[in-house]
């Protein structure tokens, strides 16, 4: 956990220049008539209790030689100090999950990211009763945090529980616009798997219907090139099959990896040139 304090001339050595040798300190730059400032404020106070860094908080009106030094022209101004040495973090009111990048940028790794790492441990180790307890109770501390909703989303459905899957899904915020992409890409594939449940027992099931469902299976258990030679070989087949239901289940794919990722693009490509 990080803490918080109002910084002046009198104090900046000491809360700033050498606390940054143990800690990244974030110095704001704030203005009390600045509306900006006054948004931004909680939202930094609050990403102290995750993170362990130092929230320095500075009036620029009760400290105009300090601000003229760092060349500070407008609030808020954001700078991150490290070593005594202080650089450019930003200008303006920015959403926590834009500070949350700048600050994992900086190597800090907040309470949640830890937790999940721990669960997933726990996963890895077979440990799944207990993994599932410790994402019930991130879930009751962190209910609107999107890679929590994912990562407890991801774990239900792999242990055979889609519906509560595909409940977390829906509570990802659209706004949160990374993991609203792979909820929906995820939530998609899920709807994939229960018509093939229902396929499955009808008789008149084709050899493109399996080799669809093991595509989607695939997918689900993560093996995502094996998913996506699937598809491609249906697409390779048979355009119209399920409406080009082989391309779409591919851009499932491409979103839930994101764009970040070399197999989106490998098969993006290979996917264009089979189509044109």
């Amino acid at each position: 956990m990080g803490r918080s304090v109002i910084v002046n001339s009198q104090n900046f050595v000491s809360e700033v220049i050498d606390a940054s040798f143990q800690y990244p300190v974030l110095v704001d730059f704030f203005a009390t008539w600045c509306g900006p400032c006054q948004m931004l404020k909680p939202v930094l106070e609050a990403l102290t209790q995750d993170y362990d860094f130092v929230l320095a908080k500075m009036d620029i009106d009760q400290n105009a030689a300090l601000a003229q030094r760092y060349g500070i022209e407008g609030v808020p101004d954001v700078r991150i100090v490290i070593e005594g040495k202080m650089r450019p973090g930003f200008v303006g009111f920015l959403p926590a999950p834009q500070i949350r990048d700048l600050l994992k940028g900086l190597g800090l790794v907040s309470k949640l990211d830890a937790a999940l790492m721990t669960t997933q441990a726990l996963v890895d180790r077979g440990n799944l009763s207990e993994a599932a307890q410790s994402f019930e109770s991130l879930l009751q501390q962190y209910a609107d945090r999107p890679e929590l909703l994912f990562a407890a989303a991801q774990f239900y459905q792999r242990q055979q529980q889609p519906e509560k899957a595909i409940d977390l899904l829906g509570q990802v915020d659209h706004k949160a616009l990374e993991w609203s992409e792979k909820a929906a890409a995820l939530k998609g594939l899920l709807s994939l798997q229960d018509s093939g449940s229902d396929s499955e027992m009808n008789e008149g099931q084709t050899e493109l219907d399996r080799d669809f469902q093991t595509a989607v299976q695939y997918a689900l258990q993560e093996q995502y090139e094996a998913a996506l030679e699937g598809f491609l070989a249906i697409v390779s087949r048979n355009r119209k099959y399920r409406n080009d239901g082989a391309r779409k289940a591919m851009i499932l794919v491409f979103d839930l990896l994101g764009e970040d990722q070399d197999l989106p693009q490998i098969y993006r490509k290979k996917l264009t040139r089979m189509l044109y």
